[in-house]
């Protein structure tokens, strides 16, 4: 039998034995409704019900409900359960053939998503994952100081304000629950790193430490909307400066606290899942998770040390090219030390951003039909940022004018080589995460789950492969900004190697740092950020390799099928035009498209 069947006859076998008629949002109306109206209808209940659980959510909560649900919460857990059943029931009472093309790819992609919710309930992982809460890379600790600060929180209106304050009163409970979570995991054998723990101890003493002057969680008072009055201003200034005293620092004091005096001296000196109890289930659960397939460590780990022997190879020519004398390794500490690959101000690294842009710009019109209306930028990363990795890029509200965002660490400037810029605003900006994400965002005809989700292997696998298209675009023409993209294309195949490495096969964390050291120009502090990341939170880091070998793949498919007909910004809109999608949903809507223009 085809596993992929067997397997979703097991999940419905599941969802029938659960009490359904008790669950609210099932009833459908029976009469003039089409199956798209009701797959529709189920879709946004569906992103409703996410987004009213999601602590940094898209849209402002609707009046009369929870501001702030706990993410590790009882609610929260119990709620989730519910609607990955609710969605599963209610796409059973629609005939997937009788729904148009682009209905057809939203109820897959619907039923990939709640069938994975639902088997990690089944399986116990998303038990076993509120067990091991601490994250020091995208923990809602350093996250949500980001969102309130100009991140994606509104504060437009009074509404917003107390809304605000609401959100901050959640916050600093959320922040006793992760210590109450991290004291449960500690009590049941489901023990962290230490240096997950310490560094996320590090990180909340860091927000204890930020003048009240500069705190991240103070900034909507330091710039309030003309449409408030005086007197407005001066009471919320007064409310969410008791708020931040009162309550969110205070939770971050705990926090530390309990890390630093219980959890660090009895937290694991190995890094992977491999040494925590019921790990290496929990590990197989996030590689599945994270790329959309299945895929064992062991095939990963060898593609990883495939891809880097393959690019190493064009690293060298590269050395070779510039006339460097000395060996790839002398290579990249030339590139680490040297200050003429480095900017000392952030002015000028921002200005080199809005020139690289404009030249991508320039180039899109040969390999994509299409524009998103929203602009990009670039700016400083808000908080902590001694402490913190890159940035990260967050669309903006899908208005056609609020700027998507690459908020990108301006601390150790000396830490940011030029030689990448190129690299990365292709893969953030243009045309990977802004022009993905906000084309699927400005697209209002799509159904909700195609225009807001985004699996990891399908965002970051997009987001590697356009910075593989700089050459068409015209970039690259300067060897060190092909060597910068080389190094940043190594450092993807060597997550394959180093995740792999320490979560299954055993690898210290020093090996894992020797590997990268070793085979990037990164350094030394960025390379430790980066290893730590993949320890607190394993699996995403093999998506991006994974989404990017596949995109290409399929390209190299469609033209090979397709011959003279083949026109790569057709592929481009098959691959972009309905949103993010697991790999599986991706591969059949793009070889249905090869058959359908071959014929």
């Amino acid at each position: 039998m085809d596993p992929l069947l067997s397997r979703r006859r097991t999940l419905q076998a599941i969802v029938a034995s659960l009490a359904l008629p008790s669950l609210p949002g099932l009833a459908f109306a029976a009469g003039p409704e089409t199956a798209s109206q009701r797959l529709r209808k189920l879709i946004a209940e569906s992103e409703a019900a996410s987004n009213a659980l999601d602590p940094l959510p898209r849209t402002p909560p609707p009046r009369g409900t929870a501001v702030f649900v706990d993410p590790l919460g009882e609610q929260a857990f119990a709620a989730g359960r519910t609607n990955a059943v609710r969605d599963l029931a209610g796409l059973a009472s629609i005939a997937r053939p009788a729904l148009p093309p682009t209905d057809q790819i939203a109820y897959d992609v619907l039923q990939y998503n709640a069938e994975q919710r639902v088997e990690s309930y089944q399986t116990g992982m998303a038990q076993l994952k509120q067990q091991v809460p601490l994250d020091p890379s995208g923990g809602l600790h350093v996250e949500l100081p980001d969102y309130v600060s100009g991140a994606g929180a509104p504060f437009a209106t009074a509404d917003d304000y107390e809304i605000g304050l609401e959100r901050l009163h959640g916050f600093a409970g959320y922040l006793d629950t992760l210590a109450r979570r991290a004291r449960d995991g500690l009590q049941l054998g489901f023990v962290q790193p230490r240096v997950v723990v310490e560094k996320v101890a590090t990180q909340a003493e860091a927000m204890l430490a930020v003048p009240s002057a500069d705190s991240p969680f103070l900034a909507a008072t330091r710039k309030f909307p003309e449409s408030l009055t005086a007197e407005q201003r001066s009471r919320f200034a007064a409310r969410y400066a008791r708020a931040v005293d009162a309550e969110v620092l205070p939770a971050y004091r705990r926090l530390a606290t309990y890390l630093r005096q219980d959890y660090v001296p009895k937290a694991t000196d190995a890094p992977g899942r491999w040494a925590m109890r019921d790990g290496l289930a929990l590990y197989a659960n996030e590689l599945r998770y994270h790329t959309t397939v299945d895929v064992s460590a062991e095939q990963l780990h060898a593609t990883g040390l495939a891809e880097v022997a393959r690019i190493r190879s064009s690293m060298e020519a590269t050395r070779a090219q510039v006339r460097f004398t000395g060996d790839l390794p002398a290579f990249f500490e030339f590139i680490r030390k040297d200050p003429q690959f480095y900017y000392t101000k952030p002015a000028e690294l921002l200005a080199r951003f809005a020139e690289i842009e404009q030249r991508i710009w320039a180039g899109m019109p040969r390999l994509f039909a299409r524009k998103p209306k929203a602009p990009f930028e670039v700016r400083a990363l808000p908080a902590i940022g001694g402490q913190r990795g890159t940035g990260y890029y967050r669309p903006g509200p899908p208005d056609g004018k609020s700027p998507g965002v690459l908020w990108f660490n301006m601390a150790m400037l000396n830490t940011r080589p030029i030689p990448t810029l190129e690299t990365l605003t292709l893969h953030e900006g243009i045309p990977g995460h802004h022009y993905q994400i906000t084309l699927a965002l400005e697209d209002d005809t799509l159904p909700d789950n195609l225009r807001y989700g985004s699996p990891t292997a399908y965002a970051e696998g997009w987001g590697l492969y356009s910075e593989s298209l700089g050459p068409e675009l015209g970039l690259f023409t300067d060897p060190y900004q092909w060597f910068g993209h080389l190094d940043m294309e190594m450092l993807r195949a060597v997550r394959l190697v180093v995740d792999t490495g320490m979560h299954a096969q055993r690898w210290t964390r020093q090996q894992a740092i020797d590997y990268m050291l070793a085979n990037t120009s990164m350094a030394q502090h960025d390379v430790e950020v980066e290893i730590d990341r993949y320890i607190a939170w394993p699996g995403q880091a093999c998506a991006y390799k994974t989404g990017e070998l596949r995109i290409k793949a399929l390209r190299d498919e469609a033209a090979r099928r397709l011959g003279a007909r083949f026109d790569v910004k057709d592929f481009h809109a098959q691959v972009l035009d309905t949103g993010g999608l697991p790999l599986a949903v991706l591969e059949r809507k793009v070889r249905s498209w090869c058959c359908a223009a071959a014929a």
